[in-house]
């Protein structure tokens, strides 16, 4: 009885540990098959945009040339996933890889212990790393370590303008900024608004002509110190100079009246009904003229930066911008899924994704040549003119939240006639409070 006891308990171990051995390869890295490795990636396209279709598509393909790799994917809403990213990281569950974006998450997360660099994945395809535009890598690196690279690219600050009615005018487009004036007031003799703007939400001004114009004062470098608190204040005479250039663009009706009580797309509108010759916005705004502006003032829009201001210290052909969203790359990642999560990663943001996301017309922090037969003309005007300008930082994007407000908020009033000295100490006590947390 005991022997038949001891066998059959000898019998049971050997089955446990075959059935161990059978399932042994359905882990997290695994799926359906025991050589499958599965990698999940959360990402926000969700739409029917040419560039979400694009990224959709590369990851249908990528499935189909890697049968041996699951890939599981989420999209969200930007902004769903800007929340869903952050509750994640909270409970240290972040997925394998995640669309994510540069400057403050970046920190965040790397100060979170929960991204890994891809300096080795980088420096092992030169041809790749090389190939991003000046400075493009900036937003993802922290203390030497690079964290993810842009996937696309978005300039804040460009003049669109109506060619007719300079043409009918006789005005010439502004390349200096004493020509900027003399537009101004030829199209105010004439009963047309020279620039539109919609300041209601208040980051417009801010982010699409301020960020511009206030470097073109200061230099960006400047601007770097005093947003770092260290040996440069937001109370200088240079920046304090920067307002007072913004002031005066309002002093000479450069915008219509009421300009802070309509939003950017009632400005956009200003523009679609040939009632304003100018209108300063984002790259973003391209798709906006493409799709619903008039075919008469699409055809005549054409697009430009702002002039230079005399005896400013900023680099003449510049506009602000921010590189755009990156892959965050988890730091639990190991071994074979590491390498799978890589190769997606590569797919869509290596030299294939990023034409991928050209073609797409959108623009990209990569030096790559645009199918100029396939894109809308407007979109190779601008394409043409990203490869002469460089990009500075927008203001939202290196000041903290708590100083934008206050930056947003004293450009209105500013506007409206506000002392451009107490708006600057007020920027300056903000910025200096939020260094101290």
């Amino acid at each position: 009885m005991r022997k038949k006891w001891f066998s059959g308990i000898v019998a049971l171990t050997l089955f446990a540990v075959i059935l161990a051995g059978c399932t042994s390869g359905d882990s997290s890295e695994a799926g359906s098959g025991s050589d499958k490795v599965t990698v999940t990636i959360w990402h926000n396209w969700t739409g029917q945009d040419a560039k979400a279709v694009a990224m959709r598509k590369i990851i249908e393909d990528f499935r189909t040339a890697h049968p041996d790799i699951e890939v599981v994917d989420e999209g969200l809403p930007t902004d769903g996933l800007k929340t869903r990213l952050r509750t994640v990281a909270a409970a240290n569950e972040m997925p394998d890889l995640f669309v994510m974006w540069p400057d403050a998450m970046t920190k965040e997360f790397v100060k979170g212990d929960l991204l890994q660099p891809i300096n080795a994945e980088l420096d092992a395809k030169p041809e790749w790393k090389d190939n991003f535009i000046p400075n493009a890598l900036d937003g993802y690196t922290v203390e030497g370590n690079i964290y993810s690279v842009p996937m696309n690219l978005a300039p804040s600050s460009f003049i669109y303008y109506n060619e007719a009615l300079f043409k009918e005018n006789n005005v010439k487009v502004p390349e200096t900024w004493a020509e900027l004036e003399q537009a101004v007031a030829s199209f105010n003799e004439k009963g047309i608004i020279p620039m539109a703007l919609g300041n209601k939400t208040n980051w417009v001004a801010q982010s699409t002509i301020f960020s511009t114009l206030a470097d073109r004062v200061t230099g960006t470098d400047w601007f770097l110190k005093a947003v770092a608190q260290d040996g440069a204040s937001f109370t200088d005479p240079q920046f304090v100079e920067a307002l007072k250039k913004m002031q005066e663009l309002g002093n000479i009706k450069a915008f219509q009246d009421g300009f802070n009580s309509i939003d950017e797309t009632q400005m956009m509108q200003l523009y679609f009904q040939g009632k304003t010759a100018m209108v300063m916005n984002g790259g973003w705004a391209l798709a906006n003229l493409v799709n619903n502006a008039p075919e008469e003032v699409l055809k005549n829009t054409h697009i430009t930066i702002l002039p230079p201001v005399d005896g400013g210290k900023g680099e003449p052909r510049t506009t602000s911008g921010v590189v755009g969203t990156g892959l965050g790359v988890s730091k639990k990642l190991s071994g074979a899924q590491k390498d799978a999560a890589m190769e997606l990663f590569y797919a869509l943001a290596g030299p294939d994704g990023q034409k991928a996301t050209l073609d797409s017309s959108t623009l990209v922090s990569y030096k790559i040549d645009l199918d100029k037969s396939k894109a809308h003309p407007l979109f190779v005007e601008l394409y043409d003119l990203m490869q002469e300008v460089k990009i500075t930082p927008v203001y939202d994007s290196k000041l903290g939240s708590a100083t934008v407000e206050v930056i947003n908020n004293g450009l209105q009033e500013l506007l409206m006639g506000g002392k451009a000295e107490d708006i600057a100490g007020r920027i300056q006590a903000a910025q200096a409070n939020a260094m101290k947390q």
